[in-house]
């Protein structure tokens, strides 16, 4: 799986409730979550997502394990997140959902191009390719898929 994006720089630890607050989990409407994801760090953010990989300080997606983290994320057209690391329960929610993670420790340029190939392992910018940690076969078929409702649904 290979993709290309902005690089947004965020710090290190950014919670779920960071991701999207929970005053805008009364509604199950997705289109309000893009639009909101993100607000408390940055209110005008979100508007800046669309083609974004977004690059991260260490342990992103800690604190609660709500799914509508990662859904938020992907559907304000997030490309792909880079962190050092992840709070493994967004991370499986990230993959089973289809948002790429990528671990590696990559120093950010805000705007700069983020090009990536999951399946090879690696991630460039600034015209230099760093290693990434790779994913098991069976997360980069399921990414591969869209997702792991669309991996079960290609493997009944």
């Amino acid at each position: 799986m290979k993709g290309k994006g902005t690089a947004v720089c965020l710090p290190a630890d950014i919670d779920t409730d960071v991701i999207i607050a929970g005053r805008y989990l009364r509604t199950k409407d997705r289109g309000i979550w893009a639009a909101h994801v993100l607000e408390d760090l940055d209110p005008t953010l979100a508007s800046h997502l669309k083609g974004a990989v977004i690059v991260a300080g260490k342990n992103f997606g800690c604190g609660s394990s709500r799914e509508q983290a990662a859904i938020a994320i992907r559907e304000a057209g997030v490309v792909a997140v880079i962190a050092p690391s992840f709070a493994r329960i967004f991370f499986r929610n990230a993959i089973n959902i289809g948002l790429p993670l990528i671990e590696s420790d990559l120093t950010c340029e805000e705007g700069s191009t983020v090009v990536f190939d999951i399946s090879e392992g690696w991630v460039e910018t600034g015209g230099k390719r760093h290693p990434v940690r790779l994913l098991s076969p069976r997360m980069r078929e399921i990414l591969t898929a869209g997702g792991l409702v669309e991996y079960w649904r290609a493997h009944r």
